[in-house]
């Protein structure tokens, strides 16, 4: 693999996951805090983009099908990469600056939601199974992992970073501006991987695979089951703690103080995903990938006690909060990291049992968890919201936010009048708040980890008797 593949692929993830990030961190942020909906409203919107979630997730693995049987000359992967992000990108522009009022803005973002969704799967699927499709050295393929996830926590942090700065008491107008300016650099980033990248012939399927292949293809790979579950619990657990985050803050904080508190905490996300990228394959050289699940269990329970116990048996301190901050998105990243590696590793397993190649098929997974993940993050989220009242009292500021955008009130009389209004959250409000935030995510990180643990045999010495089958294969194939 040449250099300029190398780095336009890696390069390329940054666009995208800025769209990503605002997309899945803030929509519903931006419902919550700029529609005004009645809570019938906000709970049909959830129920939506559950439904829609879960689609998606279903819908990941049709694409990967449709990659698979694609046979252009362009490529396999490249056309898919392209017109996902452009058609992606009208979406998102459309999500953040078309405000139909009630029940209408309901339908509509349905609507756009659902192809937001549809949209987003073309490219994530396409360059999600390129990835290994460009090396099957584990060397190189953990070099790839790890450049790619350190533009991957460049594209969200950029996002994560600046939204929460600029949104209180402006939200509509800087919403719609962020927009544009997330939408246009997806399109640039991936443009730069489909003109730079390489693709492997051999990545090619010579035949062309159909549904039932598709559920047969999974159905018998045993290891790809066990990873792809893990994966799903991975990210119950990381988006949890995202999509309550600006919630908590919020609540804790005030609504005008904690836009540089919510910057601050995400370069803590930054820093650590970034350190946790850069220090992968050194450490993977050193621990074997079951080491380091271990220690990041053990480093990610205690980090999440520590989360739910800030101003209870901790003090509020915000340098204790941000140390802590760290501490979980290092570990995070890693383990992330591993699963990743984990899920690739079972294509070569799928072809040294059933002399098949199926990259975007069995790479299709890593999606379908995170978006399913989604879908049941959003129920539990919009649950605790509701049940809780928290949204009832949240729901004010809206009002607040589009007096503002619609010019009627000053953004400074709009923050001091939505800390006033957070005021009403009870203890008992805020105390099921970080429920949500921290305890679900150690139950499901602890799943996850003893699934992997006691089910998944691709360790390292396995994957390397793998790789010796397949090229002694090819050789004899050869001859």
């Amino acid at each position: 693999m040449d250099k300029r593949t190398k780095w336009s692929y890696c390069i390329g993830a940054t666009g995208r996951d800025a769209a990503y990030a605002l997309v899945s961190m803030y929509l519903i942020l931006y419902v919550q805090y700029t529609m005004n909906l009645t809570t019938a409203q906000y709970a049909t919107i959830s129920v939506i983009m559950i439904l829609c979630m879960v689609w998606d997730a279903v819908n990941d693995l049709l694409m990967g099908i449709i990659i698979e049987n694609t046979h252009m000359k362009f490529g396999k992967f490249k056309p898919w990469i392209l017109i996902g992000s452009v058609l992606n990108a009208v979406v998102i522009i459309c999500l953040f600056t078309i405000r139909p009022q009630g029940w209408a803005y309901v339908v509509f973002f349905g609507l756009g939601y659902l192809c937001w969704g549809m949209t987003y799967t073309m490219n994530d699927i396409a360059y999600w199974g390129l990835l290994p499709s460009l090396s099957s050295d584990p060397k190189v393929r953990d070099s790839l992992v790890t450049v790619m996830s350190v533009f991957i926590c460049i594209g969200q942090f950029a996002v994560a970073g600046i939204v929460p700065n600029v949104i209180a008491g402006n939200a509509v107008a800087a919403y719609r501006t962020i927009a544009f300016i997330v939408a246009l650099a997806f399109i640039a980033f991936q443009t730069l991987t489909a003109l730079g990248v390489k693709e492997n012939p051999d990545a090619v399927s010579p035949e062309n695979v159909s549904l039932r292949q598709m559920f047969r293809i999974f159905a018998r790979n045993d290891q790809l089951v066990v990873a792809g579950i893990a994966s799903i619990l991975y990210n119950i657990a990381n988006n949890l703690l995202i999509m309550f985050g600006v919630n908590f803050f919020y609540v804790e904080f005030g609504y005008s103080g904690s836009g540089e508190l919510i910057t601050l905490f995400t370069v803590m996300y930054g820093l650590g995903m970034l350190t946790s990228q850069a220090l992968y394959a050194t450490i993977n050289k050193k621990f074997r990938r079951q080491q380091i699940l271990s220690v990041c269990i053990i480093a990610l329970v205690l980090g999440y006690l520590g989360l739910f116990g800030i101003g209870y048996v901790l003090p509020k301190n915000v340098i204790l909060l941000n140390a802590i901050g760290f501490i979980i998105f290092f570990f995070q990243g890693l383990y992330n990291l591993a699963v990743i590696v984990m899920i690739n590793n079972t294509i070569e397993y799928d072809e040294v049992r059933f002399n098949e190649r199926h990259d975007s098929v069995i790479s299709a997974v890593r999606s379908f968890s995170v978006k399913l993940a989604g879908g049941l993050n959003q129920g539990i989220c919009a649950g605790i919201l509701i049940m809780s009242g928290i949204y009832s009292i949240t729901n004010k500021i809206s009002e607040l936010e589009a007096s503002v955008g619609r010019g009627e009130m000053a953004s400074e009389t709009a923050r001091t009048t939505a800390d006033g209004i957070l005021t009403a959250v009870s203890g008992q409000q805020a105390l099921l708040l970080r429920l949500g935030m921290c305890l679900i995510p150690i139950a499901v990180l602890i799943i996850s980890f003893l699934l992997l643990k006691s089910r998944y045999r691709i360790d390292e010495t396995k994957y390397n008797e793998l790789l010796t089958k397949i090229r002694e294969k090819k050789k004899a194939d050869e001859g």
